[in-house]
């Protein structure tokens, strides 16, 4: 950081000494370089804020979104961090005014909007998580928009569309170029719809991205996923190897204890 000022306290410095010379003022230059500090500031105490929350340390968080404020009190990037740190207080009224002062602010700052739709998905209305994440999905120049087509598909899931919960979900996949958790979202919404060999396609992609990488492993969800698909296709080997894994790790589960009661429905 520091090595970054030094040639702009340079820069400024020389300007001055030329003015000087002159005889004239650059009011116009050091308002610009202020306003430029300023919105530096901003950030800086807004990406703090961002990542203390992230942490769980909502008093140094609060104290960063307090400066940030001083300095602009209606910055969208600040209120909508603002939101965060009262969400994180269970301060809900508090957050979702926050949001929607954030929005106001500036309509067009996606990462807002992403943040009210996950609220609003939070509280229950998909509904309205929904228009959120729709608006905020256009920005095609943001950069997790994977991200956005995957909380979609959640949200169009718990409302019970399926067909728009798997547009979107292969959107997200598309984009993050088969990240695991679209896939796994993807192929458990297909078997919703008993769409099952395509069901298979996907959830084998799955399969080969957990053994190849020693950083992922096999959720509960994902085997019992898995252990479906194969039951569909009559794929006992396939099953009885899912199965196994589900019951050796991850006993306590609320998907073992699903697929317990799935066979001793069948008995």
């Amino acid at each position: 950081m520091a090595n970054e000022r030094f040639p702009t306290l340079t820069k400024a410095l020389t300007l001055l000494f030329i003015a000087v010379l002159a005889g004239c003022v650059t009011t116009t230059d050091s308002r610009f370089a202020r306003e430029a500090d300023r919105e530096e500031a901003i950030n800086n105490y807004v990406q703090l804020a961002t990542a203390y929350v992230g942490q769980g340390n909502v008093d140094r968080a609060r104290h960063h979104i307090e400066r940030a404020l001083e300095l602009d009190g209606d910055n969208a990037r600040a209120l909508a961090a603002q939101g965060l740190v009262y969400q994180a207080q269970g301060e809900d009224r508090l957050a979702g005014e926050s949001y929607r002062k954030a929005l106001d602010a500036d309509s067009e700052y996606t990462r807002g909007r992403v943040y009210f739709g996950a609220f609003l998905f939070s509280k229950g209305d998909f509904e309205a998580a929904r228009r959120e994440f729709q608006r905020a999905s256009q920005d095609t120049d943001y950069n997790d928009r994977a991200s956005i087509f995957f909380n979609l598909g959640m949200t169009e899931e718990r409302l019970g569309n399926l067909t728009s919960a798997e547009v979107a979900y292969r959107r997200a996949m598309e984009i993050s170029r088969g990240e695991p958790l679209s896939l796994l979202a993807l192929s458990r919404v297909l078997l919703e719809q008993g769409k099952h060999s395509e069901a298979s396609r996907y959830y084998s992609q799955l399969q080969q991205l957990i053994q190849r990488s020693p950083r992922l492993a096999h959720s509960p969800e994902s085997l019992y996923t898995g252990i479906q698909i194969a039951r569909h296709l009559q794929d006992r080997n396939q099953e009885a190897s899912l199965a196994l894994l589900l019951r050796n790790e991850y006993p306590e589960s609320e998907e073992y204890q699903q697929y317990k009661a799935l066979i001793a429905n069948e008995q």
